[in-house]
């Protein structure tokens, strides 16, 4: 291909850097904590979704040093061929049990979870309500499904129950939304979709990868939140936030677990998740299981944090989890207010469009059980000191 034919691609990264749209990625040297090292600084870290602090915790260190022992690193295959290892079939029955759900699968990531479960269930001649602020790995599922598509408000019930009855002949009905609102912090009302679920007959899915380890009793996820065991169809999760490895989960009916070993296309066509990971997964739950302390910690310091930045002036939105959205408005200013933290100690990335819309722009304060008292009061120190210098606060 010519230089010709790929000239667009230069004009438009140019376009995003001039409108501060651009991704700026930093390198991390360091395991992911409360503090990590980049360009050779040690900094605060308020950017991960190691909710827990477990991406660097001994104890899933020590469970992957094992498993390489036992079983080497990659799987050899893909699941249905040759990939499946007993550790695999361990963590999803404890999943299973962690969760009180008939039965769960393993993916590679929460993204081909979505991908592997929305195309399982729905296609031409059936209807998907998605809700408008879904994740983009739930927007892609749709479209893969070549299912129709009705985006309804967010959160928004009446407008959900209102569009179920514009559409009664179709096939299946699917509802899908995120359990929590990863920009926003805010947490779906599920015991209302729940009943308007049964009400119409649709089947209910929702994707929990920012309320595992989070929400419910011992982080249980936004299932066990509302107590709605056996009433969601589908719970869709990540092994890759709070539990602090990587991999995605659906947990569910068994009916529906065993039909995704059977048509989930990331499941059927690639590899298995590396045993090292499924072993510090498994470690993870059985740390879940043992003790809520760390799930305890992550929202104490998610109130402190709140708390403090309100208390500085700052708009932190209306999350009702640890995220803390520090709500600054126009992209070149979070990107700024982003290097300014960074030059003073702290990593906290900004977020803009398309992430979230045009004029939404942001700081997204991720909280963390690995960080301490004193962590919470430099982070305040340091937002205060960049909230003044850019006049976001008084």
């Amino acid at each position: 291909m010519s230089n010709d034919a790929l000239g667009w691609i230069e004009t438009e990264l140019a376009e995003l850097a001039a409108k501060g749209l651009g991704a700026n990625i930093r390198t991390i040297d360091s395991p992911m904590d409360g503090w990590v090292t980049i360009d050779g600084r040690r900094v605060l870290n308020f950017c991960a979704n190691n909710y827990l602090g477990l991406a660097n915790h001994p104890r899933l260190r020590d469970a992957a040093k094992r498993a390489i022992d036992a079983y080497g690193i990659g799987p050899g295959a893909v699941r249905t061929i040759a990939g499946t290892t007993t550790l695999h079939l361990e963590l999803e029955r404890r999943l299973a049990a962690f969760k009180h759900a008939e039965a769960c699968i393993t993916f590679q990531s929460g993204f081909t979870a979505n991908l592997a479960t929305v195309p399982a269930l729905t296609g031409e001649g059936d209807l998907i309500f998605s809700d408008e602020l879904n994740h983009a790995s739930i927007i892609d599922a749709c479209r893969l499904s070549k299912a129709r598509t009705i985006r309804y408000a967010h959160n928004d019930i009446d407008d959900l129950r209102r569009k179920l009855a514009e559409n009664p002949q179709f096939r299946r009905r699917l509802i899908v939304s995120d359990g929590v609102f990863s920009m926003d912090g805010d947490i779906a009302p599920l015991d209302q979709l729940c009943a308007v679920a049964e009400e119409h007959g649709a089947i209910l899915m929702v994707d929990d990868a920012h309320g595992e380890g989070v929400l419910g009793r011992g982080g249980r996820g936004i299932v066990d939140h509302f107590g709605l065991h056996g009433r969601v169809d589908i719970e869709v999760g990540t092994l890759s936030k709070a539990f602090g490895v990587v991999g995605g989960l659906v947990a569910g009916k068994k009916p529906i677990i065993d039909w995704l070993r059977q048509r989930g296309r990331p499941f059927l066509f690639s590899s298995a998740m590396t045993a090292p990971d499924v072993a510090a997964c498994i470690e993870a739950v059985t740390i879940l299981e043992e003790s809520d302390e760390l799930v305890a910690r992550l929202w104490e310091n998610a109130r402190i944090l709140r708390a403090g930045m309100q208390a500085l002036g700052f708009d932190t939105g209306h999350s009702q989890t640890p995220i803390v959205p520090l709500m600054l408005g126009e992209a070149p200013l979070a990107q700024e207010f982003s290097r300014q933290l960074f030059a003073r100690g702290l990593f906290a990335m900004a977020i803009g469009y398309p992430t979230v819309p045009m004029g939404k722009a942001r700081i997204r304060v991720m909280n963390s059980a690995a960080h301490t008292q004193a962590d919470l009061e430099q982070a305040l120190d340091i937002f205060a000191a960049v909230g003044k210098e850019l006049k976001v606060i008084a």
